[in-house]
This record gives structure tokens, C-alpha cells and sequence, in this order.
């Protein structure tokens, strides 16, 4: 059985945990929440760069005193919404089984829209920790983004040779 609190208005509410009760889910399963290590590159002739990330992650993680439970790899361009590993990511954040995502840059989880993409997991209380968050000026980021989307334009284009 419920039992409703009430605001100083009279409305009833009930708590989170409360629910989790009624519906047989104990609370208990929100300790269990993944800390997860993510790491991308562009391309497989990037391989060693990918292990480079693991690696510095891992050492970062470990001195923290923090257990990695799951390390995602994803190849592929981080202009490309539909990489599988990344989808499959964001699905367990939606269904709340990842607490942390641990990420060696801001371009590397995503190349736009990154703080719709934070605000995304905040709201589904992840916290996306980026360990080398290089400050760059509005310039130097503009040069960068245009650089990307002139890389990703012309594969496209050698592709279709």
C-alpha cells in the first residue's frame, strides 16, 4: 500500500523510492549503476591511439580509487550520430545503469551539440567527466569544427570515386 505525503497545499505525492517499492525494483539497484570508460578515434589505422586513451583513462580512473566496470571503443566519426557502441551507451544512460562516463576529450564523446548531449545525461543523472579539458578560444574551436566537417565532406566525396 501507498501512503500518499502531502504538500502544505494538500496535493499527495510520493517519493521515487516508494515506487520503486510498489512496482518490486528495490532502491538498491541504483548502487549498482556502471562507471564506464569512453573512447573513440575516426578510423582503424587509429588503433594505437585508441589503446593510448584506454590506457591514460584507466591510470586516471585507478588513482581515484574509482572501479571501471565497462570500457566502450567506438570507431567512427564523431559527427556520426549512429555509431552502435555510442547508441548502445546512451540507451543504458536512458535507463539509468550508468552512474559516470569517464572520456579523454570533449570532441571524442561528441564533435557538436556536446552540451545538449551533457544536459542529456545530467538530466538522467550520468556525469560525463572529461579528464583533459583543453580550454580553447572561440577561434581556435570555429577552426576546428570547420576542419571536421571539410574532413567528413571530402570522404564522402573520395568515397564516391
Amino acid at each position: 500500500m501507498l501512503t500518499a505525503f502531502r504538500t502544505p497545499t494538500g496535493r499527495r505525492f510520493y517519493t521515487h523510492t516508494q515506487y520503486l517499492e510498489y512496482i518490486g525494483a528495490s532502491s538498491k539497484n541504483e548502487n549498482k549503476r556502471k562507471v564506464v570508460i569512453y573512447t573513440r578515434v575516426s578510423n582503424s589505422g587509429q588503433r594505437d591511439d585508441l589503446h593510448l586513451q584506454i590506457e591514460f583513462l584507466q591510470q586516471f580512473v585507478n588513482t581515484k580509487g574509482i572501479n571501471v566496470d565497462e570500457v566502450v571503443k567506438d570507431i567512427g566519426s564523431g559527427l556520426n550520430f549512429n555509431r552502435k557502441k555510442w547508441n548502445l551507451l546512451l540507451k543504458d544512460v536512458q535507463e539509468n545503469n550508468v552512474s559516470e562516463i569517464y572520456n579523454s576529450h570533449k570532441d571524442r564523446f561528441i564533435r557538436f551539440g556536446y552540451d545538449w548531449f551533457e544536459r542529456f545525461l545530467l538530466s538522467h543523472d550520468t556525469k560525463l567527466i572529461v579528464v583533459n579539458n583543453e580550454k580553447s578560444s572561440p577561434q581556435q574551436e570555429l577552426v576546428q569544427d570547420l576542419i571536421s566537417i571539410i574532413h567528413v565532406f571530402s570522404y564522402r566525396i573520395y568515397g564516391l570515386r
